[in-house]
């Protein structure tokens, strides 16, 4: 507040001058006012924020199901391809059927979203995640808002298993 009242003083102040000198402090004073304005929204962004997470939080979650492999051990997702929209909160259960052990690998996916938790049996595990590792018979919770719009790849690393066809695509669109 004490920012604004040195602004009009400094208009109060200058506004008996002569034409230029009125005009060159009119122009510092639009750049001093654009600037203070910039402050005030970037001041305002975590406060946004956290009103956007929370809002997020309160989101129902859409679930979706993918399987890693079968229970005839085919090297496949099951789907193999996801449609997602930004801004939306997500529950992506993860299943393993098979009696391989298998990974869901989407690191440039993984980097365009916001992780709320990934849950393993009973354990939680919140932050960054790129990669999931399944085991035979079992099964993860991956729980997240999309952010960014694109298109991603989704594959499982293990050697062979890209090769035979053990791939996806991820697509998020605003």
């Amino acid at each position: 507040m004490k920012i604004h009242k040195y602004l009009y003083q400094i208009v109060i102040t200058f506004v008996n001058l002569p034409g230029t000198a009125w005009l060159q402090i009119s122009r510092l004073n639009y750049v001093i006012l654009t600037l203070l304005l910039s402050l005030n929204f970037i001041a305002a962004t975590p406060a946004m924020a956290a009103n956007l997470s929370g809002d997020l939080l309160k989101q129902p979650a859409t679930e979706i199901t993918v399987s890693l492999g079968n229970a005839a051990n085919e090297l496949k997702f099951e789907p193999n391809h996801l449609e997602l929209l930004a801004g939306k909160r997500y529950q992506l259960r993860l299943t393993n059927p098979s009696q391989l052990k298998h990974y869901f690998t989407a690191k440039d996916f993984a980097d365009g979203i916001w992780t709320q938790k990934v849950e393993a049996g009973k354990v939680e595990i919140k932050g960054a995640i790129h990669e999931l590792e399944l085991k035979p018979g079992a099964e993860a919770e991956w729980v997240f808002v999309p952010l960014k719009s694109g298109t991603y790849g989704l594959r499982c690393p293990i050697s062979g298993h890209t090769e035979a066809g053990m791939i996806g695509e991820i697509a998020i669109k605003n």
